[in-house]
């Protein structure tokens, strides 16, 4: 079996994005076919940099990988103006922007099994001229979903070596837009995309999906809000109707515990710092940001751009996310081939 060809997105070339993502690709090259997709002079010079045993090869384009190199790959997307770690600069937004329409592209065609994606700042696109919120929703435009879903997991917890997921009901928003966003039929949706994408693409055959109360207590009957009564169990009871292993609402205060987790594949949160402290904490900057939904596998590190370390010079950044989110992205390649 050919490896699985992981494209990366190096990200913002003055932060850590560059750096994490040789460091990556280069130790994890006899386990998957990574193609660097960035500036081929800036990575080599930057490769040299770091470790002058790394090698890169220049890829003609997408249709002529071989997946069985030794080497990382690079497909080349040249930056407009020079780099200076720590220091971002708008003439270089639309260079950034070109690396994730390359991936995309490559996967949709099927030249990727997966795209791998390093921290950008999302200002720096914004200053260039194009409206950009994030890699979740450009992605999301660029292959045509309506609906994508925030994932973030890590292989294992200080209290369990079972892989903890935290998908998430709402994403950006203001504490007091959650309430209004959250209707049966956005949970529904939500709950249906994280089990189809835990049986394709997680390889679980019967997943169970746990889901967090909003309020506390998990409304208490009531008493702390009717958001569980009226909207959150009736799209569990939905689902379940439609023999999906979903179970909740759980006080969100208690469910995150080993005697929930154990049994769990992936817990539904209700909004962002519900559930990602809890995975953060637990995570020890090794988590993994996964989109589901798209018709493509997309992970990506759970961290930013990390400017002020990308100043100090190279050796600093911690690679340890990225190589999860490439790890993750292997293993979930592996699990659609078989599925396939």
């Amino acid at each position: 079996m050919k490896k699985p060809v992981l494209a990366i997105t190096v990200g913002e070339p003055a932060g850590i994005g560059p750096e994490i993502s040789l460091r990556s690709a280069w130790k994890m090259r006899h386990r998957c076919q990574s193609v660097l997709i960035g500036d081929i002079v800036f990575l080599q010079e930057l490769a040299r940099r770091i470790d002058p045993s790394i090698v890169l090869q220049r890829l003609a384009g997408p249709d002529s990988i071989a997946a069985d190199g030794a080497v990382p790959l690079v497909l080349h997307s040249p930056l407009a103006v020079p780099v200076v770690p720590g220091i971002c600069d708008a003439g270089n937004g639309l260079s950034v922007l070109a690396t994730l329409d390359l991936a995309v592209a490559g996967a949709v065609q099927g030249y990727f099994d997966a795209i791998v994606t390093a921290p950008l700042q999302k200002s720096v696109i914004n200053d260039a001229g194009v409206s950009f919120s994030g890699h979740t929703e450009y992605l999301a435009l660029r292959t045509g979903t309506e609906q994508v879903v925030m994932m973030l997991a890590c292989s294992k917890t200080p209290t369990s070596k079972r892989p903890l997921r935290v998908a998430l009901a709402t994403t950006h928003l203001p504490l007091r837009a959650v309430a209004d966003a959250i209707t049966m039929a956005l949970l529904i949706q939500i709950i249906d995309i994280v089990h189809a994408d835990l049986r394709s693409k997680f390889g679980i055959r019967h997943p169970v999906i746990m889901v967090a109360g909003l309020n506390p207590h998990a409304g208490e009957n009531g008493y702390l809000g009717r958001e569980e009564i009226d909207i959150i169990t009736p799209a569990i009871q939905a689902a379940k109707a439609r023999r999906i292993d979903v179970r909740g609402p759980y006080p969100a205060d208690t469910l995150f515990q080993p005697k929930y987790l154990d049994q769990a594949d992936c817990v539904l949160a209700m909004y962002h710092d519900q559930g990602l402290p809890v995975l953060k904490y637990a995570s020890f900057g090794a988590g993994v940001n996964i989109t589901l939904g798209l018709p493509v596998i997309r992970t990506s590190v759970d961290h930013g751009t990390a400017l002020d370390i990308a100043a100090r010079g190279i050796g600093l950044a911690d690679s340890g996310s990225m190589e999860e989110a490439m790890q993750t992205a292997l293993t979930m390649s592996l699990a659609t081939a078989r599925k396939e």
